[in-house]
């Protein structure tokens, strides 16, 4: 019996649990698959009752109940743009914890969103740019940023800065330049690939006195780019600080109806067996 899962990090903001939801109802509805949302982490902390009713289980107890009901194979489609340590590292961990106990249960992990060694996929660039093009009324030629959270692996900030260079060809007739930023990182001279950081590169004397819109690499609303969250307050600082500077934020990625392509591909691909980001086979 096979179960598949829609999985995202999780988060303590009921909106991100309640957009992956969404989310894997539509792609359930798309592709006529039935698919269960859930996080690895922080999720189940949230009150039932901003959830509608119906509190949050994360992947692991989820994991070990669908195995006691008879599943014998998960597959995980990871609600991430990239391979970061929560699905190479934490899941298979977590996994192996439940495959011990349910020796029968074997486990496929899809590919994350992109996939930067495959064949181009332009999908996401154009959604991001489409989310762009909502926030250009009235302005010309605006400065974008691409922004997401910062990530302690190269591989994932390469994912960012790939997508970067592939929104600056869509926009390159409409937009006066394309760069990147994260919103932090961690300290030490081995995390510097994340620079530069959105606070310094707002504070920048070439965004000084521009319209500039941030392209959200966000999946989910949360502390970081929900309402009211680190982002916002960011960017209000840095236009307090420098009375020209004008910055604007797009809808976050995950929130754009196009980014259910994305994922019906990568679950068709992980039913099919190949590519695959993991396999944790059963015993």
């Amino acid at each position: 019996m096979r179960k598949i899962l829609l999985v995202d990090n999780g988060s303590l903001r009921a909106q991100a649990t309640l957009n992956l939801r969404r989310l894997a109802h539509a792609l359930g509805q798309a592709t006529g698959h039935e698919i269960e949302a859930a996080s690895l982490l922080h999720s189940y902390k949230i009150p039932a009752e901003e959830l509608e009713g119906r509190k949050a289980v994360s992947l692991g107890p989820l994991a070990e109940q669908l195995a006691a009901q008879g599943t014998t194979e998960l597959v995980i489609l990871p609600f991430f743009f990239g391979p970061s340590l929560a699905l190479t590292r934490y899941l298979p961990e977590r996994l192996a914890e439940v495959q011990a106990n349910y020796p029968q249960l074997s486990v496929k992990v899809a590919l994350p969103l992109v996939e930067s060694q495959a064949v181009v996929d332009l999908r996401l660039a154009r959604l991001l740019a489409e989310n762009v093009r909502e926030r250009m009324e009235g302005l010309s030629q605006p400065k974008v940023v691409l922004v997401d959270h910062g990530s302690p692996i190269p591989e994932v900030t390469a994912v960012r800065n790939y997508l970067a260079g592939q929104l600056s060809v869509l926009l390159s007739e409409e937009a006066s330049c394309v760069t990147f930023a994260s919103m932090e990182r961690r300290d030490g001279e081995a995390y510097r690939f994340n620079e530069p950081l959105l606070v310094d590169l707002l504070a920048s004397r070439a965004m000084a006195e521009s319209d500039v819109i941030l392209a959200m690499l966000f999946l989910s609303p949360g502390r970081h780019a929900g309402e009211g969250g680190d982002i916002a307050e960011i960017c209000d600082q840095a236009m307090a600080q420098s009375p020209g500077l004008r910055v604007t934020t797009t809808r976050l990625a995950g929130e754009h109806d196009a980014i259910l392509e994305i994922l019906a591909t990568r679950l068709a691909q992980g039913l099919a067996g190949e590519p695959l980001l993991l396999k944790l086979h059963a015993a």
